[in-house]
């Protein structure tokens, strides 16, 4: 590395290592690698950094509450790549019955059905046979999780359009959801289907949807079609499994949300011209009608948030662009999807929700409905324009 100092920890996890690079500093300026901290934490701030890392990367055991029914046994198993935080190509299976009305019902009570079981598979879930509506969803990248939260509701509501007012085929929706963190309607943000608002929250779903331990924010298992009395002999336990650490007074949920928070995001990389004239391209094609290239965060007493940019690529809301996976969700209709950021593209394969698209083209022709002007804008470009785009958004 030369004059460059770094600091990094490796973990095993789920029988891989896994590497986090906490931070690393260049001469003559400060280059952020994916998995550091936002830049310019304090010193408290970077111990809960540590100790969000740590629980992140922890691999759960029946006797820290895993199961009975979960995804994974780590929250970096499904977020790895290219580093702690990312993605990976693992995906989570939801499911559903649509009549034929078009009306959409759970089956046995939700809409996610889980991998694995403990002990002994005694409690595995079963698709049930009546499903007609099966999804995929993989994971979502959490870089720069702190700064998303950061942006105020207000901004968000402002860009939505759910009337088509514009005329312009695009009519995104801010999904008004109830924040079982704050107890309050907020605008959803996090998940495929903007069904969290705070990373309190999505850190409290993730912990018992995907791990199976129950929290102050979800307290009940979930096993869907499992009954309780079998959900007991399975070891379920009663009570709330992330109890707070006598040493620090937090629980899980606050080391993941504290992790979340102050991890940076992925910068971008260096453009050439053709990626300059890519950048001119996406917005002329449309692109960025709904991967709006910078938003920006509320005044806030920490200056880590305080009206600070944020180029995420995204505008949070809800659209129909032909990629729905057809469940009902939070504020989200089937065909919704939140609209993904493309800040950290290029370190992230496969694309979309459910991993189906191996690259940034193959996703880009996919979109219909309130994206099909732009999809017919894209392919009407010359073979070079196409080139020029994709070489951008290789920049992201």
């Amino acid at each position: 590395m030369g004059a460059a100092t770094m600091r990094g920890f490796v973990w095993l996890a789920g029988g891989v290592i896994l590497t986090a690079v906490l931070c690393l500093r260049l001469p003559g300026g400060q280059a952020v690698l994916p998995g550091s901290p936002l830049p310019g934490i304090t010193a408290y701030e970077f111990e809960l950094f540590r100790l969000g890392l740590d629980d992140f990367t922890e691999v759960e055991t029946p006797e820290d509450g895993l199961g009975p029914a979960f995804n994974g046994n780590s929250c970096a198993q499904c977020h790895s790549v290219p580093a702690i935080g990312g993605v990976t190509s693992m995906t989570e299976i939801r499911a559903g019955h649509r009549d034929e009305n078009g009306a959409f019902k759970e089956l046995n009570g939700g809409t996610l059905f889980h991998l694995f079981s403990v002990p002994n598979h005694t409690c595995q879930v079963h698709i049930p046979a009546e499903a007609n509506v099966i999804a995929r969803r993989a994971p979502i990248p959490l870089f720069g999780a702190g700064l998303v939260e950061a942006i105020p509701d207000d901004a968000l509501l402002a860009l939505e359009d759910p009337g088509d007012r514009d005329n312009d085929g695009i009519s995104g929706r801010a999904a008004r959801i109830l924040d079982v963190a704050t107890n309050l309607e907020r605008i959803g943000r996090f998940g495929w289907k903007a069904q969290q608002a705070t990373l309190l929250a999505f850190s409290g779903d993730a912990y018992r949807n995907e791990m199976g331990i129950t929290n102050d924010l979800f307290p009940d298992e979930v096993a869907l079609g499992v009954g309780p009395e079998q959900l007991t002999l399975c070891g379920a336990r009663r009570g709330i499994e992330d109890v707070r650490d006598r040493r620090t007074g937090l629980r899980g949920i606050d080391n993941f949300a504290n992790f979340m928070k102050l991890l940076a995001p992925i910068e971008r990389a260096s453009a050439g011209v053709d990626a300059g004239n890519g950048e001119a391209l996406f917005e002329f094609t449309g692109c960025a009608a709904c991967h709006i290239p910078v938003l920006t965060t509320g005044p806030n007493t920490n200056p880590l948030f305080d009206r600070k940019p944020v180029p995420l690529y995204s505008d949070l809301l809800l659209h129909d662009v032909g990629t729905g996976d057809g469940i009902e969700q939070g504020a989200a209709t089937g065909d919704e999807i939140r609209t993904p950021a493309l800040w950290g593209l290029r370190l992230r394969r496969p694309l979309l929700h459910d991993g189906s698209a191996a690259t940034p083209e193959e996703a880009i022709r996919r979109h219909q409905r309130e994206a099909a002007a732009t999809v017919e804008r894209f392919a009407a470009l010359s073979e070079s324009e196409r080139r020029q785009l994709l070489a951008f958004l290789n920049t992201l």
